[in-house]
């Protein structure tokens, strides 16, 4: 490969690569002019030659490339520019001296390899590989040009013409001798561009496409912009810059922050994507909820109680609460302590009680006390745990729950929620939703509830949760533990009578378009409603009945003003019939009570008080029990025991033993009522003996209390609605268990004056009293 050393001025290039084969113009510098001179003058043996070497800052080349002077001239701009071709790749020796003003230096020629059969394989791939690429940019001459060349050293040289190398893969390619070897690089080189080549393709097209949609999208949102203004109809949903927006809203930082994060999302997203929709009514959910916004408490205590008078009648330990609560804020008000916010600064509280009391309306009064918003959640029915929790954002049409679109419609973050019929709640696979309430109806952890829409921290402590229930017994235990419990307890016929009078009355005057002076209903009238028409713990019943009567007088002044009589109508104890038709209760307990073997008793119930009979039947057969009137299994158990007292105790009852080898059947009217409970356990022992010693039960004493096996009579619960429905039925004796005597502080004292409230402790001494005379026994007991 060695050749003689060659002496020739050098040509420095610092912005391009002359592989052998290319003819290359470039502009000239001095130095650049001194080396062309020197080249056409020929001086040395040049030949017009003269060595093109790339000068790049990284090291002083090793390799260059003997080119001719192929024309010299001038650019249009007027600078000097010569166009040069490359013909062999040489090796820069030393330095060396020469005339004129160029560099020297002596080169040694490389010469081309011979062609074997591996340079003409891969020359015909990479043939192909640039065909290829030429093809793409439809340069089909150059494609002719290429085909044109046979020689794999001189294919592999044109890669200098390719904008897709840099100038240091060109340099590598000068200095690489081998053709082989250069091949083998162009081939790896061009493989990669072209991978490249068209991923970058496949995204330009994708960003292309794209912006075609976007742009043709943008023209027809404004098209339909102009036809609805040209309509006057309103700009659509989510118009509205949500960022701004945000920026401006009174919210928390926290809500802040995750409210911007969600208007990323919105801004990156399409507007075909279904998650802008999700994104938009997320963001005006958060935006509509009054993360910032309380109102402020009443101080006035004497005000408060008097609004709490003024809508409702009696109650008074719900109004004492309300006021205790006022009290509590307006101290803490006056010594510079905080009243908003923090755990356990609101108050929860069940009000739990029949129908008809006044519950549900008393959320109202109590948010109207407090000078706060008034909000009601229904829960009756409710079996979904997202109904409280809300949904995921990632369900189809996902909502937030039930608390926090209550906060939402209230419009402050203190209001009065009225959780409606709480003890209703179902559950099913879906989740239990009183499970859910635990944390919502909890002081020391609602600070911090997170509904799962919503996803944030939301504060209810200084929320007033009022819950109403109608059977306290079918409330977790859990979450009962967690509210205050009100037991509200039916009215007394006094309390019916003012209710009526200063509430009921005057509404239904309104609705039926009558003044005060055109129709009167007597006291006495209401109380013989309230007696002997309904037999209920609330006043639903009696409304609707007022309201019966007055559409009638309605009806009656209507007539008179067509037959051109006119008059004021009073409605009294004569007139009830007329109005309302015959009274749909009559006291029976004294025909009930006309045979041996019939006991009154008294009952709780969701409606409240009421009382129970027990009937007692025996016939000959195997001695047995049977038991009718739909009782639950603890009722059961107690007419065992009840059964089995009687029997062990026969002698200090004056019962014939012969009398107890009988089949004894046990019956609650009203057969088609559940029943259940302990509570009667000594109406039946009462019943029993009453049936095997021939003696009658007064008809006007009733009994409530469980018995065991020694006659102990143990405690109950609901005294004050029995006592209630005790003076409904016009009872005048109750025995009730010793241990019970504290509940009767809770009775009204008009409740307590009409009966004699007796409390007991062995089941012996109330048969005593509870039956009739011996002398006025029936004649058999053995006929029964």
């Amino acid at each position: 490969m060695s050749e003689d050393l060659t002496r020739l001025p050098v040509l420095f290039l610092t912005d391009q690569v002359i592989l052998p084969g290319m003819a290359v113009p470039i502009e000239l510098d001095d130095k650049a002019q001194a080396a062309i001179d020197a080249a056409q003058a020929g001086d040395g043996g040049t030949d017009g030659r003269l060595l093109v070497a790339p000068r790049f800052d990284d090291r002083y080349p090793t390799h260059g490339v003997i080119a001719s002077i192929v024309q010299t001239g001038r650019t249009p701009g007027g600078s000097a520019a010569a166009v040069l071709r490359g013909q062999r790749r040489a090796h820069i020796g030393s330095g060396t001296t020469g005339p004129g003003a160029a560099l020297w230096v002596e080169a040694e020629e490389i010469p081309d390899e011979p062609a074997t059969d591996a340079a003409k394989e891969l020359a015909a791939q990479y043939k192909q590989l640039v065909v290829g690429l030429l093809q793409k940019r439809d340069a089909w001459q150059m494609i002719d040009a290429v085909n044109r060349i046979t020689d794999p050293s001189t294919l592999a040289d044109t890669s200098g013409y390719a904008p897709y190398l840099t100038d240091e893969q060109k340099r590598q390619l000068l200095e690489t001798p081998g053709v082989v070897d250069r091949l083998t690089l162009l081939v790896e080189w061009t493989t990669e561009y072209l991978a490249e080549s068209e991923v970058s393709e496949k995204i330009a097209t994708d960003v292309r496409e794209g912006m075609e949609k976007t742009q043709r999208e943008f023209l027809l949102r404004q098209q339909l912009a102009a036809i609805r203004k040209e309509l006057g109809d309103a700009e659509p949903d989510g118009s509205d810059d949500y960022r701004t927006r945000v920026e401006t809203a009174d919210l928390p930082d926290a809500v802040r922050e995750a409210a911007l994060r969600e208007v990323d999302r919105l801004e990156r997203s399409s507007d075909q994507s279904p998650e802008t929709g999700w994104i938009r009514t997320w963001l005006d959910t958060v935006l509509d909820l009054p993360w910032n916004v309380t109102t402020e408490d009443s101080t006035d205590i004497a005000a408060a109680r008097a609004i709490l008078d003024a809508d409702h009648h009696g109650l008074d330990d719900v109004k004492d609460r309300i006021v205790e609560y006022l009290a509590v804020r307006a101290r803490r008000a006056s010594r510079g302590m905080s009243v908003v916010g923090g755990r356990g600064s609101g108050a929860v509280m069940v009000l739990g009680g029949p129908p008809g009391v006044g519950k549900t309306s008393l959320g109202e009064s109590v948010a109207r006390a407090l000078g706060r918003k008034f909000v009601r959640v229904a829960l009756g029915g409710v079996r979904d745990e997202a109904e409280i929790r809300g949904h995921r954002r990632t369900y189809v049409g996902a909502l937030p729950g039930r608390i926090v679109r209550a906060i939402g419609e209230a419009g402050s973050m203190n209001p009065v929620v009225l959780l409606d019929e709480i003890d209703k709640l179902g559950s099913d696979f879906r989740g239990d939703p009183s499970a859910a309430l635990l944390e919502v109806l909890d002081p020391a952890q609602n600070h911090t509830f997170r509904d799962h829409y919503l996803d944030l921290d939301l504060d209810l402590s200084d929320v007033v949760f009022l819950a109403t229930a109608n059977v306290i017994e079918q409330i977790p235990s859990a979450l009962l533990d967690r509210m205050e419990l009100v037991q509200i307890d039916g009215y007394t016929e006094d309390d019916k009578v003012a209710i009526a009078r200063d509430y009921l009355l005057p509404r239904q005057r309104e609705r039926a378009a009558i003044d005060a002076g055109e129709v009167t209903v007597t006291d006495e009238a209401l109380r013989k409603i309230a007696a002997d028409y309904t037999r209920e713990p609330g006043v639903r019943q009696l409304e609707r009945l007022l309201a019966k009567a007055l559409r009638k007088a309605a009806t009656k002044l209507a007539g008179d003003a067509a037959g051109g009589e006119s008059g004021p109508l009073t409605v009294g104890l004569d007139e009830l019939t007329d109005y309302l038709g015959r009274p749909r209760f009559t006291p029976d307990s004294a025909e009930r009570t006309a045979v041996p073997g019939v006991a009154t008793g008294l009952a709780v119930t969701g409606m409240g008080g009421d009382t129970l009979y027990v009937e007692v039947g025996a016939a000959e057969g195997d001695p047995g029990l049977t038991l009718t009137g739909q009782l639950g299994d603890v009722m059961k158990e107690s007419a065992q025991i009840a059964l089995s007292y009687v029997r062990s105790h026969a002698d200090e009852l004056g019962i014939d033993k012969t009398l107890l080898d009988r089949s004894f059947h046990v019956h609650f009217p009203a057969g088609a009522t559940p029943k259940d409970g302990p509570s009667a356990g000594i109406t039946m022992v009462t019943a029993m003996v009453s049936l095997l010693t021939g003696r009658r039960v007064r008809s006007d004493v009733a009994m409530t209390g469980e018995v065991t096996l020694n006659g102990r009579v143990l405690p109950i619960g609901g005294l004050k609605q029995k006592l209630l429905a005790a003076q409904r039925a016009d009872m005048k004796l109750v025995f009730i268990p010793q241990r019970n005597e504290p509940d009767l502080d809770d009775v009204p004292t008009e409740v307590l004056s009409a009966l004699d409230v007796r409390p007991m402790i062995d089941v012996a001494e109330i048969v005593q009293l509870a039956l009739e005379p011996a002398e006025q026994a029936a004649p058999a007991a053995s006929a029964a």
